[in-house]
């Protein structure tokens, strides 16, 4: 028998619910449900959070007009069959009350863009100097389980972006130390990087897409568009 809390691989949870309208987005899946008003935003939180299994799987951010879902096996830190499952069931709770599981994000005015997530890079000679203090100066906390000097560092209300350390080898005072990464479902990398450059940006580099491409604005601030693809194998 599979061990339904088993991690799945990149391509194996975004194919099970792509359909579905979530997407995987930096080890989530997330969606949203439009409701239209605020009683039945929390309307459909509650019924969501009641589905068997939802405790340990299932974040929601409930609004004026919309609650937004996201499910990964708290355990694990990953995305596993369970949630998959979690996935379906949920969409046929939503289903049920004449909603939708959607991926894309209605900005209203005809506007929409895609479920993300935003992580925060810096850059460091030593991570392990500076990594206190942006855990005290941001409230923030260690990962589950990571605890080492190049480890993230999270808001443990999962309000706020995370934080992660990359590796310098040299200083680099003519560039900015610190960037973006706007992490974006697989399908929706293209349009907005397209978007992004015909509001001024420039490409700098995608040598390593579709795992990421590297952006910044006319006067060199940096920011990546990320997906899962292109990390497994």
């Amino acid at each position: 028998m599979e061990d339904p809390y088993q991690k799945l691989s990149r391509p194996e949870a975004s194919d099970a619910v792509t359909r579905l309208g979530w997407r995987l987005v930096l080890g989530e899946l997330r969606t949203e449900v439009r409701t239209g008003s605020l009683a039945l935003a929390a309307d459909v939180a509650a019924r969501a959070a009641a589905v068997a299994g939802a405790e340990g799987h299932l974040r929601l951010d409930v609004r004026a007009d919309r609650v937004l879902l996201s499910l990964q096996t708290a355990a694990a830190a990953w995305v596993t069959e369970r949630d998959v499952e979690l996935a379906r069931d949920i969409s046929t709770v939503v289903d049920e009350m004449r909603l939708h599981t959607v991926s894309g994000v209605d900005l209203g005015g005809g506007g929409e863009r895609a479920v993300q997530m935003l992580e925060i890079g810096i850059d460091a000679l030593d991570a392990a100097a500076i990594r206190p203090f942006w855990a005290a100066v941001l409230g923030y906390v260690d990962e589950p389980g990571r605890s080492g000097p190049w480890d993230g560092l999270i808001d443990p209300l999962g309000q706020g972006p995370a934080v992660w350390f990359q590796e310098m080898d040299a200083p680099r005072p003519q560039r900015n130390r610190i960037h973006f990464d706007v992490s974006v479902p697989h399908d929706e990398a293209e349009p907005r990087i397209r978007a992004a450059l015909a509001a001024g940006g420039k490409l700098l580099s995608d040598a390593s897409a579709p795992a990421f491409w590297v952006l910044a604005d006319a006067e060199g601030n940096e920011a990546c568009v990320t997906t899962w693809q292109g990390r497994d194998g």
